[in-house]
């Protein structure tokens, strides 16, 4: 027989594993080609970091809730554990900064496109959207770090 927990429990170490993994390979893969100055590989790693959040990331912020909340109720916890607030919280701010994000990588991918097409360099709205994706994914990162911290330690913080 299947077990329901152990079956969510999976669920969501997978979903949070396609998460993070899908936005650290795909932003180290846009930093590096945005680093190199070459903009039809800009245009094209802008054009698949898009694609990899839509296919990837976009399903597991999804996931990620609900098998979150399946297992807190399968478990029994209390959803007002501090643990569990503040994971909540910093799941929030990682998903508000990852919205911006994806809006700043549209933003990189039309401009880095029409550089391409019109055989110019790339504009300084490019580089503007580029610092802020770049500092906008530290607190992102971090606060999926802190939540894996919080969901194996699962401490009691007031």
């Amino acid at each position: 027989m299947i077990d329901p927990y152990l079956t969510a429990k999976w669920v969501h170490i997978l979903s949070s594993t396609v998460l993070f993994g899908t936005g650290l390979g795909t932003a180290l893969h846009l930093w590096l080609t945005h680093i190199s100055g070459n903009v039809a590989a800009i245009a094209v790693a802008t054009r698949n970091t898009v694609r990899a959040d839509w296919a990837f990331t976009l399903p597991s912020v999804i996931v990620q809730p609900i098998s979150g909340a399946v297992l807190i109720e399968l478990a029994g916890y209390d959803w007002h554990e501090s643990w569990l607030m503040v994971a909540l919280l910093l799941y929030g701010l990682a998903g508000a900064c990852w919205l911006v994000v994806l809006k700043l990588q549209l933003r990189m991918r039309e401009l880095a496109e029409a550089a391409v097409h019109s055989d110019q360099s790339l504009p300084e709205t490019y580089f503007r959207c580029a610092r802020a994706w770049f500092w906008l994914g530290w607190p992102a990162f971090s606060a999926v770090i802190v939540i894996f911290w919080l969901m194996v330690h699962r401490p009691e913080i007031w």
